[in-house]
C-alpha cells in the first residue's frame, strides 16, 4: 500500500534528525529512513563514545549523546521511522510528487525528499566466500541477530575482530541460551576495551566461549543447510567449524548506492545544491549535510544543521506556494503548540 506524505528523510545522523525538527516547526511531519537499525548514523557507529566540542551551547558530548538530545528533540513530531532500510528507487510522478519504493517493501509517495546520507548509506560488509549469500536471513546474518531471535541450543559462530565481534561473542555467552558459542578471527588478538577483553578471556576461561584462529576459505553445504565453514589455520591446515548460525560482525561502510542512478547533478559523489534552500536539481529533492557540495561548503555537522533550516524553509515554502513567516521559539504560541510546551509566563508586577 503507498503512504502519502509531504517530506521524507533519508538518513537518520545528526544533520537528518535535526531536518525532522525544522520540518516538524513548519508543522510538516516526516517520514524517516536510515540503512542501520539504529539512529545516529556515522556519528554514533564512528564516534559513538569519542568527544565532539563543536556543538553550539554543549561543551562536549559523545556520538551517541548528541543522537540521543536530537531524538528527544524531535519527539514531539512524531516521525515515521524505517530504520534497517535503503530506499531501492526513487522516480518523479506525473503530478510533480516523487515515489520511493524502500527495501522494506514499503512505497511513500512524497512532495519532498530530503537526502541527509552523509557520505552514503552505512551497510554491513559482506563476506567474499562463494555460495554463502543464499544463506544470508536465514543462517547468516551481518552485525547482530534479527529481534526476537531464539538462540536456544544453536551451534553460533561469530566472525569478527573488533570491539562489536567481541562485544556480540559475549552478550550471546551470557545470555545462556547458545549450546555453543565461537568467535573466529584471523589471529587470537582482538581489538576492543580492556573490560570487554578481560570478560572475554573469563568466558574462555570457563568454557563458555571458544576462539578460532583461522581465515574462512568455503562452506559446506547438505542439503539446503549450511553445515560448516571451512576454515585455514595459522599452521595452513584446513578443516570444518560446523554451525547452525553465523554472525559476521566485519564493520561497516558507506556506499552512495542507488542515489547516483536518480539523476541528480553531481561533483565527485556528491549532490550539487543551491546555497538558498539546498535543492538539487530534480524539483522537490534537497540535500543536506556531508552528501552535498556547493561553493564554500564545509563538511561539519554545524553547518549540516544550517542547511537543514534553510532546506525546511525553502520547502515549507514551495509546499505552501506562499512566503513562510520567521517565528520564533521563544515567543509563537503556534511553535509552542507544536513543540507541547508552555509558553513562558510574563514577569508579573512588581518582580
Amino acid at each position: 500500500m503507498t503512504q502519502e506524505t509531504d517530506a521524507v528523510v533519508i538518513g537518520a545522523g545528526p544533520v537528518g534528525l535535526f531536518q525532522v525538527f525544522q520540518l516538524g516547526l513548519q508543522g510538516i511531519t516526516a517520514h524517516l529512513i536510515d540503512a542501520l537499525p539504529h539512529a545516529g548514523g556515522q556519528c554514533v557507529e564512528l564516534y559513538g563514545d569519542k568527544p565532539i566540542y563543536d556543538i553550539p551551547g554543549i561543551p562536549v558530548c559523545t556520538g551517541r549523546e548528541l543522537a540521543s538530545l536530537l531524538l528527544q528533540q524531535i519527539a514531539p513530531f512524531k516521525p515515521h521511522w524505517h530504520l534497517n532500510t535503503l530506499v531501492s528507487s526513487l522516480a518523479a510522478q506525473p503530478d510533480g510528487r516523487l515515489l520511493l519504493h524502500t527495501s522494506a517493501g514499503a512505497q511513500l509517495l512524497t512532495r519532498s525528499v530530503f537526502i541527509a546520507a552523509g557520505v552514503g548509506a552505512f551497510v554491513p560488509r559482506t563476506l567474499k566466500v562463494e555460495g554463502i549469500e543464499r544463506f544470508v536471513g536465514t543462517q547468516v546474518h551481518y552485525q547482530s541477530l534479527p529481534a526476537g531471535f531464539d538462540a536456544s541450543g544453536h551451534n553460533i559462530v561469530v566472525h569478527g575482530g573488533d570491539e562489536p565481534a567481541v562485544a556480540r561473542a559475549v552478550e550471546l555467552a551470557e545470555q545462556g541460551r547458545a549450546a555453543r558459542i565461537c568467535l573466529l578471527h584471523r589471529r587470537d588478538v582482538f581489538q576492543a576495551p580492556d573490560a570487554l577483553l578481560q570478560r572475554l578471556q573469563q568466558l574462555r576461561d570457563a568454557g563458555r566461549i571458544t576462539v578460532e584462529a583461522a581465515q574462512i576459505t568455503g562452506i559446506d553445504v547438505s542439503g539446503e543447510r549450511l553445515t560448516a565453514l571451512q576454515v585455514l589455520d595459522a599452521e595452513g591446515a584446513t578443516r570444518a567449524l560446523p554451525l547452525d548460525v553465523l554472525v559476521a560482525v566485519l564493520g561497516i561502510s558507506p556506499r552512495l548506492g542507488p542515489i547516483a542512478d536518480w539523476g541528480i547533478a553531481m561533483d565527485r559523489k556528491q549532490l550539487v545544491v543551491d546555497a538558498e534552500a539546498f535543492r538539487t536539481s530534480v524539483p522537490g529533492i534537497y540535500a543536506v549535510g556531508d552528501i552535498n557540495t556547493y561553493p564554500g561548503k564545509r563538511k561539519l555537522i554545524l553547518c549540516g544543521f544550517h542547511e537543514a533550516t534553510l532546506a525546511a524553509f525553502g520547502a515549507a515554502e514551495a509546499l505552501k506556494g506562499d512566503k513562510v513567516a520567521l517565528q520564533y521559539t521563544t515567543t509563537s504560541p503556534r511553535l509552542h503548540q507544536l513543540l507541547g510546551v508552555a509558553p513562558a509566563s510574563a514577569p508579573s508586577a512588581g518582580a
